[in-house]
């Protein structure tokens, strides 16, 4: 049996609040409904692959507190019989949760976030002695304080240890958090460089290297998301970059295989939250990646995965084993965007 996939990074637990419409700065809204989610790359993504294939391998790396939150996590991950937890340790602080305002009306999120034990985790943590997988993803980067640090060797704490993966034979995964700060072309770069797989939404890629990827009316530019592919080649990728949209999935691979794949035509009244959807792309994207499948054939498992997501309440309750992802996929309407018929 293969050794299966590790993610390691942020652990969350996302304390949802739903509201009509996102208020104002010093205006007044009513919460409609509260309920408690998992949250984060490693609980989304790594709860995302165990349900599209429940004979994967799938390894948790991070920390959680002495709490209840903590004792949360745990208890809802050892849920899925192939989550190995035995990675998860307890750190010193309150383990690090979200308080997430969802707009019902244009079905947006946003995140107000405490760090806590996420921000604890370093490379001190990763034994590479004990870890057996075959890829290893790392992230939020922006979102670890400890390893996005500063290393007077490779840049960043969480380059050491996307090098130091490397070196032991295992292919790295890493994606980042949007967030509007200038931290991007200081901090990211310094992981790419130990990059296999590069898996980002539009604006990271675009904040990453510098490059404007829509025009002043909002239209995504596909040509120079190609284009923006290449760069973060330039800056050390090694396999796949792959660029996820609310448009769908765009992605480059060493061999110059390029693939542009609209989203499915979901009708808005079906769609119960988008919390989520990012790292359920992900989860095709690495399951694909893990296979062997091709960088086309990824992507659109990625689309399939994410917006299967986006019908069901939660992260990961809509995500279906892989054949019923095929099946999803095909059976549903493709979404029509400029510049995306081209390819």
């Amino acid at each position: 049996m293969k050794k299966g996939i590790t993610l390691a990074g942020n652990l969350i637990v996302d304390h949802n609040k739903e509201v009509d419409t996102y208020p104002g700065h010093s205006t007044l809204v009513s919460i409609n409904r509260t309920f408690d989610t998992l949250g984060g790359l490693v609980c989304n993504s790594g709860i995302g692959l165990a349900r599209l294939d429940e004979n994967l391998p799938v390894h948790a790396l991070g920390l959680v507190g002495n709490d209840s939150d903590g004792d949360y996590i745990i208890s809802q991950m050892k849920k899925y019989p192939n989550i190995n937890c035995d990675q998860i340790f307890r750190g010193n602080t309150q383990t690090s949760f979200s308080d997430v305002i969802a707009d019902v009306t244009n079905h947006t999120r946003t995140f107000f976030s405490f760090k806590g034990t996420n921000s604890e985790l370093g490379p001190e943590h990763f034994d590479f002695d004990k870890i057996e997988t075959d890829i290893l993803h790392i992230g939020y980067i922006l979102l670890l304080d400890k390893l996005d640090s500063f290393d007077a060797e490779f840049g960043t704490k969480m380059a050491r240890v996307l090098h130091d993966a490397q070196a032991a034979g295992i292919k790295t995964s890493i994606d980042v958090v949007t967030e509007q700060s200038d931290r991007f072309q200081k901090i990211v770069p310094h992981s790419v460089k130990y990059t296999d797989y590069c898996i980002l939404n539009e604006e990271e890629a675009s904040r990453t290297v510098g490059i404007e990827v829509r025009n002043s009316s909002g239209q995504l530019l596909v040509d120079v998301c190609k284009e923006l592919c290449q760069k973060l080649f330039d800056l050390g990728v090694k396999e796949w970059v792959v660029i996820h949209a609310r448009e769908g999935g765009i992605g480059l691979d060493n061999k110059g295989n390029f693939a542009v794949k609209p989203a499915l035509n979901i009708p808005s009244e079906k769609i119960k939250g988008t919390t989520g959807a990012g790292d359920a792309f992900l989860s095709g994207v690495l399951y694909g990646a893990w296979k062997g499948y091709s960088i086309e054939k990824s992507v659109e498992l990625g689309i399939g995965t994410s917006n299967a997501s986006i019908i069901e309440e939660g992260p990961t309750n809509g995500i279906l084993p892989e054949n019923e992802i095929w099946d999803f996929y095909n059976s549903m309407e493709k979404e029509t965007w400029p510049g995306f018929e081209q390819f």
